[in-house]
């Protein structure tokens, strides 16, 4: 598959899309995806390969590179503090709605996540229908890959801009004896350095929202995945936009744009902008729900976990970028309590 997509040549990474993006505006193919104003240049978004079956990675834009320094150095300094707090997990819980849950709980409710996405994309309980080969695109320090590759027995690979997860996530498999079954590079999300086809269960938890375009990024996604493998994108989006209306409010631009600042954050996209993406794949079986009443008690208890001693002396010892991210987590609660952020999960499945 060799999609192609066009991008502003002269338009910054912006927190948010400046345009109604499930409106007319946004494409029903991947011909053109237009993000802000300004000339169009066509760029591939996919890898190609040589005869020799090498992977041939497009060169980089600029402000891609350093919104990707700003993340894998966000991630260098955070890593071990989260792991330290709440475990090798790096993702949201999933919880029964209104329920009063403790840290152990927490680290539980991880874990259902994981399992609540399997069934949501009908995984097959059938031991040989499981997946054997896994990538997990933007792995943290490994956490999924290593649950995912004991439940099904299976191979995974996962991908990470910060060197310092990719250390981590291989010494914890070595530790818990895995590192033969799974392992971790340094790898762009938009240009992964896989072959097509490779991989039954492709696998993004809480990545998406990294990602400067979503167009290259679904698109590398499906073209790693195997003829009948499926995609599983679980990731924070804005809410989808009313029939009316042409954009966000100003009030809700203005919260994301905190958020973005803080998280190291491009656009912000809607499901409904993921979905159509998909559909421009032929892809099948699209499914989406949102789920964000099943994480509302995360970000409390986060905020509840830096608040302790273990906690403020771990954020004091870690970097600028670290407590500049502590500090916008009221923003993120604030963001889910208007209906402004929705925690979506979409999943499909590659044709045979």
């Amino acid at each position: 598959m060799d999609t192609l997509a066009r991008i502003s040549n002269n338009t910054p990474i912006s927190c948010i899309h400046p345009f109604r993006s499930q409106s007319p505006h946004f494409p029903t193919s991947l011909a053109i995806f237009r993000v802000g104003r300004g000339s169009l240049t066509p760029i591939r978004a996919s890898t190609t390969s040589t005869e020799r079956g090498e992977v041939v990675l497009p060169p980089q834009r600029e402000d891609d590179k350093q919104l990707q320094k700003g993340i894998a150095e966000f991630y260098d300094e955070s890593s071990s503090i989260w792991e330290n707090i709440w475990g090798d997990h790096m993702h949201h819980g999933f919880y029964d709605p209104d329920s009063t849950v403790s840290v152990s709980d927490h680290r539980a409710a991880q874990i259902r996540m994981i399992e609540e996405s399997l069934h949501f994309a009908s995984i097959s309980e059938e031991r040989t229908k499981w997946p054997k080969r896994i990538v997990d695109v933007g792995c943290g320090i490994g956490g999924s890959s290593r649950y995912l590759a004991e439940k099904f027995g299976a191979t995974s690979v996962g991908i990470t801009l910060s060197p310092v997860q990719a250390q981590r996530a291989n010494a914890l498999a070595a530790a818990q004896g895995l590192a033969h079954k799974v392992s971790f590079q340094v790898a762009d999300a938009l240009q992964q350095p896989f072959p097509d086809g490779q991989f039954d269960l492709v696998w993004s938890m809480e990545s998406g929202e990294h990602m400067p375009d979503k167009t290259k990024f679904v698109g590398e996604l499906a073209r790693v995945a195997a003829p009948g493998g499926t995609i599983i994108i679980v990731t924070w989006c804005h809410r989808d936009l009313g029939p009316e209306e042409q954009s966000l409010q100003p009030w809700e631009q203005d919260l994301l744009k905190k958020i973005c600042d803080a998280y190291y954050l491009p656009a912000w996209c809607s499901a409904a902008d993921y979905i159509k993406l998909l559909r421009s794949l032929s892809l099948q079986d699209i499914k989406s729900e949102d789920w964000s009443r099943f994480v509302a008690p995360f970000w409390p208890a986060v905020i509840r976990s830096a608040l302790t001693w273990k906690g403020l002396t771990s954020l004091l010892s870690s970097g600028q970028k670290t407590i500049k991210g502590a500090l916008a987590m009221p923003l993120m609660i604030e963001g889910y309590k208007k209906g402004l952020i929705k925690f979506a999960i979409i999943t499909c499945r590659k044709p045979e």
